[in-house]
This record gives C-alpha cells, structure tokens and sequence, in this order.
C-alpha cells in the first residue's frame, strides 16, 4: 500500500537491514498515511455505511464504492442529472440512520445549467449489492438560480431527533441574499426525512420567511458535524481573504455575513467595517489567513485514544489538516498537521474500524487512511 512522505514533520526510523514506513510525530499521536484508493476524481464526501464499506461522491458527477478496503472500479448507476460546474456537481452524502434496514442514501449537488443553476437534495435506495440507487427524489432545491457556478454548500447530516440539516452557500456575488429569509442563499436549511418542513422549525410561522430557514447570514458552509461531547451542532465556513469560521449553530440565529465579517475582498478592499454586531452570533475560532476549509470531523474512534472528541478540519488551499482540541463547546488548543504534505483535503471522516479517513481534493484524488504507530 502506497504511503505518502512529508518534506517535514516526519521521521523515517529504521531498524538494523529493515525499512519502515515514514512516521507522522505530532504533539498527542504518531501515524502513518496509507492510501486506500487513488485515481478518484476531484473526491469531495465520504459516507460510511453500518458495514464499514464507504461511498464517496466525485464532484463531476460519480458516485463510488469502497469494498473491503477497495475501490471498485464501475461507479454506482441511478443518480439524477447533476451539473458539474466550477464548485459544483455532486457534493455531500450521508446514510439514513436506518440504513442498515431502509438502504436510503441522501445526496446534494447543482443542478441546472451555466447561467442559472442551484443546490438541491436528492435520495434514493441503494440496492443490495450497491451498483444502483433506485427511487431516486430530489426532496429540495434552492429556490434561487445563479449565474455563477460557485457556494454552493453541500453538506448533509442527520440529527438526534431524525430531522437533517443542508448547508447552503450565497453563490458568491450574492453576498447580501445572506441576510434575507425569503431566499435560501447563505443558510442552512432543515428539513425533515422526507423532505417536509418541521413543525418547530425557527422560521415556520414568520411571515415572509422561507420555513425551510434553520439557520442564515452563512457566506459557504462546507463542513458540520455533531459534537459528541455536548451533542451541539458545529459548522465551518469559507470566508473571503482571510475570516474562515467556525460557528456554533443554533435555530433561528444570523451570523452575521456580509455585515460583519473577519476578512476582507480577494483585492484588499475591505467588506465590512465592523466584526461585531447586535443580534448577530461570533464564531468559537476563525482563521486569518484563510485555510479554506472543508470537511469536519469529530474524531470518535479507539485507534487514537489522545485524539478522543477532537474536531478535524481539512484545508484546501493550506493543504493541511487542522486538529482542535475541545473543552465542552470550546476550543482550546489547535495543532496543524500534514503541512508538507502537499495535497487539499475536502472531506474528514470517521471509519468504522477506529481510523481516521480523508479525500484529497485534485483529478487524481485518493482516500488516505490514518494509523496510528504501534509502539
């Protein structure tokens, strides 16, 4: 099995006429990186099913198994017409709960064409040998189009009372749709399982807001995941030049963008003048300069016992996976690993065998494995 060697942060140890694998030192554990599959092309989710196989999307419209720690090389049939444009095409999965009993897999991507395209969520069955998703609906689609093929969100997970939250994006030159509720841009969204609004939802009884609503005033929301410890619902998201962040998301709450905001235009001009506003929720972290995240993770396996409800976060344009240490709904310390390793992370995962699992955002992308060194 191939493994990848960094320029730094490793070490190569060797025994007297025997090579081993290089080391990854970090400040609470020691790994290795192992690719489990290559040749995937511009990966961007991993869902892992109850069996311990793995889906994953490719962002120009596949969709992939990984058997028995293997990629099989025909692509899963039955997906709907998906758009694969710039930031777009087929983008976050997640299994049903029930899957095991139910087999429905939920998937997001753009739809439309060039000029005016938009997010939607699909799901289908995956049937019993997993080459097909059968009775395919699309349950939701943004009820704005762009003309742009970029922010589109895409991140799907199920809560703890069955109800699921998309992540959505403003579509890049919409920056002010963020904060309004008629429209899905820069919001999360809640629905329920089939795709029906909640009674509860925040916004279901405000008169001209979309019910949809869980959450607005996001700029792309790219990663969220449950924290373990305290069952919160935290989410990140890209910022301009500079201000990624790292909210904690609650219903009916603005966060605020774009009229506050850490970052500034790509061409130094400012945005904002004001990080703080009234009404308007400051993130737990944010990053300047930008890492461009993608993919969160809390970590909840055994393989890494000091990695234990640590969140994971991957960098696109850092090229680095970034470790949080977590106290409740804090972070208290941060640690960057895989900074030469030279390749963009889209997507963190946990693996049902305990190890921690991450896609390589390129057209020769790969599924990497990390393990721990056994001392």
């Amino acid at each position: 099995m191939r493994v990848f060697a960094a320029l730094a942060a490793m070490i190569a140890l060797t025994a007297p006429g025997e090579a081993q694998d290089p080391i990854f030192e970090t400040q609470q554990a020691d790994f290795i990186v192992e690719t489990v599959a290559d040749g995937l092309e511009y990966p961007w989710s991993i869902a892992v099913m109850p069996d311990g196989n793995m889906l994953v999307s490719e962002r120009p419209g596949r969709l992939r198994l990984i058997e028995d720690g293997a990629l099989r090389e025909a692509d899963i049939t039955g997906l709907p017409d998906i758009l694969a444009i710039r930031q777009g095409g087929l983008l976050g999965l997640a299994v049903h709960p029930d899957f095991e009993t139910n087999r429905l897999l939920y998937f997001a991507y753009s739809a439309g064409r060039g000029d005016r395209n938009h997010t939607a969520l699909a799901r289908g069955r995956l049937n019993a040998d997993a080459t097909e998703l059968e009775a395919v609906e699309t349950l939701f689609r943004v009820n704005v189009d762009k003309d742009r093929g970029m922010h589109f969100g895409g991140r799907v997970i199920f809560l703890a009372d069955g109800t699921l939250l998309l992540t959505l994006g403003e579509g890049g030159l919409y920056r002010q749709e963020a904060q309004n509720l008629g429209n899905h841009l820069g919001t999360i969204i809640r629905l329920n399982e089939d795709g029906s609004v909640p009674f509860d939802n925040a916004f279901v009884s405000l008169s001209g807001a979309l019910p949809e609503i869980h959450s607005y005033g996001h700029r792309n929301v790219q990663g969220i995941a449950l924290n373990p410890q305290t069952g919160s619902v935290w989410a990140h998201e890209h910022g301009p030049r500079g201000g990624d962040e790292i909210n904690l998301i609650n219903p009916g709450r603005n966060y605020g963008w774009p009229l506050v905001t850490y970052g500034m235009n790509y061409d130094g001009t400012p945005i904002s003048d004001a990080t703080h506003g009234e009404g308007l929720e400051q993130p737990v972290w944010y990053w300047d300069p930008s890492i461009a995240p993608s993919g969160l993770a809390f970590y909840t396996g055994d393989a890494f016992e000091n990695w234990q409800g640590d969140a994971f976060v991957g960098g696109l344009v850092s090229e680095r996976l970034v470790r949080l240490e977590i106290e409740g709904d804090r972070i208290i310390a941060t640690e960057s690993l895989l900074d030469d390793f030279g390749a963009r992370i889209r997507d963190v995962a946990n693996g049902a065998d305990g190890y921690l699992y991450l896609l390589t955002d390129d057209r020769d992308g790969a599924l990497l494995r990390l393990t721990p060194v056994i001392p």
